[in-house]
């Protein structure tokens, strides 16, 4: 796409290097582009190319002329996540790095959109949006790490591809448990979890309760997991099923979404595998070393992590997938701690699945778990404990490189001694203790009596 040049960016002697900040808002077939200096001001006016092959070269050209114009420079440029339309432009500039001083980073929007709304602007354009982005670059460098290439952006493609199969399917379930609801109402109890598999056999070959209270148990055990005992259960059940549908329509339907969701399971199960026998990354197969978590989960993890450098802590994952605790408390008022949820839902997701299994599987979160359940703390919020605990021991993991071990842990934890409770008095109350005579409330004077 970008013509080869040997272009080389020489530096005078003593010359200072002048840095550019280049912001892309990129919409579906066309970007806006605005080149801004480190004091904001404007050195290229916006402009906009469409996302073709004219296009790309004609930004080229441009970016090949601004370093001829300007030889000791270099150009961070950045682009938002939009869901895939910006894929290309990314290209582009990860090619551009290659042969001029250029780097390129994926800015999440939530911190443009925060950034614009303090700028107070009231109206909002593609014009505006890139001068925004630029603005980010130039303000918020420290959280910024430029990258000239995605890593991960091939197993990227397969991960998207199988979580959107089985969202598929689940969306499938849920049609079907709407429609067998009137058609064969009883079967639904063996529902209550999730729908096995030898349930969808049933239902196709007898999908309403008309058709199961003519079935012979002999047919019937034919199926896997489907004993005689239960065969003649479900045929009893049926004959004096309350369902108020068994015309031909939705027997079609119930065994056309039925065949869907069995062929849906084969695709699944297909594409998994071939992304656990195509991911050889060491990383997937260090997580995989904890009980719970498998190779759609690993890589679902290691996508939404990226690179584990770019945390400090063990906190910085922690509050970037919103498993923080928030604490809110002005005056009198104080609300309960509770879990931020802040950032993209997908991380959590996955770890509040890892955590279901590994209450089961997995001796040292299991035990966590009861611990918290055992202090009196609901079953949900002991989850949201073990999702915070897991997440921490999957950063110590791929930090130091190590396979999970729960000695580790509890040796750790050993360390962690209680603290015997102190009073203190708050800082911002140096310069005047506190008067219990002062026109405070009878809660904040309560309050006050306790800590003198």
């Amino acid at each position: 796409m970008i013509p080869d040049a040997n272009i080389s960016i020489i530096l005078s002697k003593g010359a200072k290097m002048k840095n550019y900040y280049l912001g892309c808002d990129v919409s579906k077939g066309y970007a806006d582009f605005v080149i801004l200096d480190s004091n904001k001001k404007i050195v290229e006016n916006n402009f906009q190319l469409d996302d073709t092959f004219k296009g790309h070269n004609k930004l080229y050209e441009i970016l090949t002329d601004f370093y001829k114009q300007n030889p000791n420079s270099s150009i961070l440029s950045a682009v938002e996540s939009t869901g895939g339309y910006e894929n290309n432009w990314f290209n582009t500039f990860s090619k551009l790095g290659e042969i001029l001083n250029f780097s390129i980073v994926r800015l999440n929007p939530l911190g443009v959109n925060h950034s614009q709304k303090a700028n107070m602007s009231r109206a909002i354009t593609d014009e505006i949006s890139a001068y925004n982005i630029a603005e980010y670059l130039i303000n918020h460098q420290s959280k910024i790490t430029p990258n000239t290439k995605s890593y991960y952006s091939s197993l990227r493609k397969q991960w998207i591809f199988v979580k959107l199969l089985v969202k598929q399917r689940v969306q499938l379930l849920n049609q079907l448990e709407s429609i067998v609801y009137t058609a064969n109402t009883e079967v639904l109890t063996y529902c209550k979890h999730s729908t096995p598999n030898w349930l969808l056999q049933v239902l196709k070959q007898y999908p309403t309760a008309k058709r199961l209270a003519g079935a012979n148990a002999s047919s019937l055990i034919k199926i896997p997991f489907v004993s005689r005992e239960k065969a003649e259960t479900l045929i009893a059940k049926a004959k004096l099923s309350i369902s108020s549908s068994n015309d031909k329509t939705t027997e079609t339907i119930i065994k056309a979404t039925v065949m869907q969701i069995l062929q849906l399971a084969k695709t699944i199960a297909h594409h998994e595998k071939l992304m656990s026998d195509s991911c050889n990354l060491p990383e997937v197969k260090l997580l995989e070393s904890f009980n719970g978590i498998g190779t759609y989960s690993a890589v679902g993890l290691l996508l939404e992590i990226g690179a584990v450098e770019r945390f400090p802590s063990s906190k910085k994952p922690a509050s970037f997938f919103g498993l923080h605790p928030t604490l809110k408390s002005s005056g009198d008022g104080r609300a309960a701690a509770r879990m931020s949820k802040k950032g993209r839902r997908e991380p959590r997701v996955i770890l509040f699945n890892i955590a279901r299994t590994s209450i089961t599987y997995n001796p040292l979160i299991k035990e966590i778990y009861k611990k918290h359940v055992k202090r009196g703390m609901p079953k949900i919020a002991a989850l949201g404990v073990v999702m915070h605990k897991i997440l921490r021991i999957v950063f110590g993991m791929l930090k130091n490189n190590q396979p999970f071990d729960p000695a580790i842990d509890r040796k750790n934890q050993e360390k962690c001694k209680p603290k015997k409770e102190v009073v203190k008095i708050s800082k911002s109350r140096r310069y005047q203790s506190y008067d219990v005579q002062a026109p405070i409330s009878r809660r904040q004077g309560s309050k006050r009596k306790a800590m003198l």
